[in-house]
């Protein structure tokens, strides 16, 4: 296929792909409470974590890294180049972010990134999980711990591209995906800098904004 079709193709497929809202599939399937109503308001492993307990948080984060790494991997077997591979995964994360099934609400895109990166070089997510855990245990701030994170990860793919380890093309997938990620985070680092952010309590159920209101209230932790 021609680069330009296959783009057409991958791309969309790639956002709705990423657009799929895990918590609230996995709540529903399992009959536990909806993420959008507790915490945060949003849909990823962290707030399922507060809505659900560990079992549905696992397997919800499980699922949004798969939303990243899919995608990815379809775009490579079909012989894609390497930007429109990178570009799929973006979309896949502009998906977990603005999810088009959930009135352009959803998470905050950090577990599908994880998830793309683990399809393009994933060495890099062992080098990384240590500090965003360190992050979290000191601050208990996902959102500092997701910026941050993100952030060296980043760092890291680009010392890697310099050292020829990997190709300087990905960039089209770290800088849009980093981008994404922050800006998610936007009310979160205006938070953080004002002392007003909310440390991470597993068991916080607070009740939120209810499903299909169209977003989170202004309080919360980030979603992966």
């Amino acid at each position: 296929m021609d680069d330009l079709p296959l783009a057409l193709l991958l791309l969309p497929m790639g956002y709705l792909i990423g657009s799929l809202p895990m918590g609230v599939i996995v709540a529903r399937l399992t009959g536990g409470i909806d993420p959008r109503t507790v915490g945060s308001g949003r849909t990823g492993g962290t707030n399922m974590l507060r809505a659900g307990g560990w079992g549905r948080a696992i397997t919800v984060a499980a699922l949004d890294l798969s939303k990243g790494a899919l995608p990815i991997l379809i775009a490579g077997w079909l012989d894609a180049p390497v930007e429109v591979q990178a570009l799929t995964g973006v979309a896949a994360v502009l998906g977990s972010w603005k999810s088009i099934f959930l009135g352009f609400h959803g998470g905050r895109g950090v577990a599908t990134g994880v998830g793309g990166m683990l399809a393009i070089a994933p060495w890099i997510v062992p080098i990384v999980l240590p500090v965003f855990l360190i992050i979290i245990w000191v601050t208990r701030y996902v959102s500092l711990a997701s910026i941050l994170g993100t952030l060296i990860g980043a760092l890291i793919v680009v010392a890697f591209m310099v050292a020829g380890w990997i190709d300087p093309a990905w960039l089209w997938y770290v800088v849009p995906g980093e981008v994404i990620v922050w800006v998610a985070h936007k009310d979160n680092i205006q938070r953080l800098l004002a002392g007003e952010e909310r440390k991470f309590k597993a068991g916080d159920r607070q009740p939120t904004a209810p499903p299909g209101s169209g977003g989170p209230p202004n309080e919360g932790a980030p979603e992966p």
